[in-house]
């Protein structure tokens, strides 16, 4: 899979700016620099240089910097040319050094080659593109404290641990005349208990970690002239959606990000669900169906000063919530109910009764959102990490073979299939680092990045 071509892109983003750079990574870049520069650059030292064109003509002035394999981003020579950030510039440079032997890299290739060269593992090399993507501070530092390889040394100690376990028990199963004593058995399950509490502990952060970057998206959704599009402007702070007396105004969604303690809260404006015979609203309320399936979370608005009891199975708009969707009861419209904002816990069921014309209850509803999605409060620098939904779903895998395990320990089942079992919790694991991973995942991941990482 590893290419000995050698490639090039623009690092910085693209439009007009004080400094543009171009990345150039391979083998032998000695023939490339000395037609670009005219020599190849003292290692690790900024060299002012003129970029040459074919015919030797100046193309820009600027920065050129040697990094030497082993010793750079990818663990290849990489030669980094830093000139006057204008697209044009940018461009005709770039179009020099593929000319003088470089290919364009592909989105990703260059931490590609960094995993590859073993620089860094795939967790760290994820979380190069999720410290670009962030939205907000915390999510940052979330993603450097991935880079940094704190999420990978919780995974490689969870895996050393049944490494060590699964020696034990495969060298049992090399002597099968000798049966295994009590007290190794009690130090398997042990073992077992522990492994289990790490993973546990690790999905945790991980999950916080998840919310941070990827953040929660919410569909407000109810009947006409509920509020949605006045609790929207409410929570934004700012008049974003039309609101009318008039039902049906919205048609469309609308969307808006907003951030609770350091979360990015993506939320939807939907159209109002009743029967109609206007085609342009019937497009909306398709649509509000569409996004209700893909949201992580539903406020159903309910006019206060109608209530229902309850409203999602008497209220004809909330009846198509699907059932497997967090889903938050907001009695709006207290001011005209003469009611105080409140939070009540019916049938497990949350709801919430606030204003969003006054603002009362709002406060209430942004801390409500963030305990339905299971947010806890951390400062990012206090363990948690930056985590894929990839990862999320590995170590939910990991756990269940663990959980399996302990389950065979306990009923004396063969100890083949408690081998099994650790050598697929394993196997799990090692996919979130990339010690065992699939080519078409690592093309997956790594197609997701900008050109020129």
């Amino acid at each position: 899979m590893m290419s000995a071509d050698i490639i090039a892109a623009i690092a910085t983003p693209p439009g007009r700016g004080g400094i543009g750079i171009i990345r150039i990574s391979g083998k032998n870049l000695a023939k490339l620099a000395e037609k670009i520069l005219g020599n190849l650059p003292k290692p690790r030292y900024a060299q002012l240089s003129q970029f040459l064109d074919n015919e030797k003509q100046v193309i820009d002035q600027g920065i050129a910097v040697y990094y030497p394999a082993p010793h750079s981003y990818t663990g290849e020579d990489v030669l980094e040319l830093q000139g006057h950030g204008g697209t044009a510039v940018m461009n005709l440079l770039l179009t020099e050094c593929l000319s003088a032997g470089a290919r364009l890299a592909q989105p990703g290739e260059f931490t590609l080659r960094a995993y590859l060269n073993n620089k860094i593992d795939l967790v760290q090399a994820e979380s190069v593109a999720d410290i670009i993507e962030a939205s907000t501070c915390e999510a940052a530092r979330c993603a450097v404290n991935s880079l940094q390889g704190r999420f990978s040394a919780r995974i490689d100690e969870v895996v050393n641990s049944l490494i060590t376990l699964r020696m034990l028990i495969e060298a049992t199963l090399d002597f099968p005349e000798e049966e295994i004593e009590g007290t190794h058995l009690l130090y398997i399950r042990t073992k077992l208990d522990d492994i289990h509490a790490q993973l546990e502990q690790i999905f945790r952060s991980a999950r916080q970690g998840n919310l941070l970057q990827e953040g929660i998206k919410i569909a407000l959704v109810g009947a006409p002239n509920v509020g949605k599009s006045t609790l929207l402007n409410q929570l934004v702070e700012d008049e974003v959606a039309i609101v009318t007396d008039v039902p049906g105004t919205t048609r469309d969604t609308i969307l808006r990000t907003i951030t609770l303690e350091g979360v990015p809260v993506h939320v939807i404006d939907t159209a109002g669900l009743r029967e109609t015979t206007d085609i342009v609203e019937q497009k909306g309320i398709e649509r509000t169906h569409v996004v209700m399936n893909n949201a992580h979370m539903i406020l159903g608005l309910v006019d206060a000063t109608h209530p229902l009891s309850p409203p999602d199975q008497n209220d004809p708009a909330l009846r198509h919530i699907p059932a497997d969707k967090p889903y938050i009861v907001v009695y709006n419209k207290i001011d005209l109910s003469n009611e105080s904002p409140r939070i009540e816990r019916e049938r497990n069921r949350i709801c919430i009764y606030i204003s969003a014309k006054t603002g009362e209850g709002i406060e209430l509803l942004r801390q409500i959102i963030l305990e339905t999605a299971g947010w806890q409060f951390h400062h990012a620098g206090e363990g948690i990490f930056t985590a894929r939904q990839r990862h999320l779903t590995a170590l939910t895998l990991a756990k269940t073979h663990i959980d399996n395990a302990q389950s065979f320990t306990k009923n004396d089942l063969p100890l083949e299939l408690l081998a099994e079992e650790l050598r697929l919790a394993q196997n799990a694991l090692s996919s979130i680092t990339g010690q065992f991973t699939a080519d078409d995942l690592l093309g997956e991941i790594f197609s997701h990045f900008c050109i020129g990482k």
